[in-house]
């Protein structure tokens, strides 16, 4: 197995061990959980780069590299659900478009259909992961922090319209991207059809 699937792998075994530290209330495991989540992201990047650059694009890649972004994020926002501050509604549209797509993806693998992750896609990691590591970011300056002035403004600000208004675009987006990959999915297998 190529390095950049053997990340993919370590990021989707990382991403349980970030949830259990990010929601543990003993500060040492809160702590850590930021470094798990940055060495998650890490791999993320690096994997990448490392495919295009010794050619090692292969299916598996392919479909395990955005199947570990997904479980990643899912980790993260179902953590902000039990912090208190995302709607399990937007938890759940999130967690369940991943779930429906990676099935999908699975299954035209199988019938030989790659569906390779659009821009809009990447796009929509990109956003999704820039909040979550805003965010994450946030609450590891609250942990670390023994100011009660920033500990407090942290907090305000989580629990704000403006933070609502930023959790529903990603979550508008993550939804648009999962409509999106239907109409792909179709011209792709209209395409192979008319191959054959």
């Amino acid at each position: 197995m190529s390095l950049p699937n053997q990340l993919s792998i370590l990021r989707i075994l990382l991403a349980p061990l970030f949830l259990f530290l990010f929601l543990s209330e003993d500060q040492l495991y809160k702590e850590l959980s930021i470094v798990v989540f940055l060495l998650a992201v890490f791999t993320d990047w690096y994997d990448g780069w490392h495919a295009r650059k010794f050619g090692l694009v292969s299916k598996l890649g392919i479909f395990i590299d955005p199947l570990a972004d997904k479980i990643l994020t899912s980790a993260a926002f179902i953590g902000f659900y039990f912090m208190g501050f995302m709607p399990i509604w937007m938890v759940l549209i999130t967690v369940v478009r991943d779930l429906i797509i990676t099935i999908l993806r699975s299954y035209h693998e199988i019938k030989g259909i790659t569906m390779k992750t659009s821009f809009i896609a990447k796009t929509k990691t990109f956003i999704q992961m820039t909040y979550i590591f805003s965010i994450v970011l946030l609450i590891g300056i609250q942990t670390y922090s023994e100011n009660i002035e920033v500990k407090n403004s942290i907090n305000d600000f989580l629990f704000s319209n403006v933070n609502y208004l930023l959790m529903l675009l990603v979550t508008l987006l993550t939804l648009i991207t999962g409509i999106t990959y239907f109409f792909e999915k179709n011209n792709a297998v209209n395409s192979l059809n008319e191959i054959s």
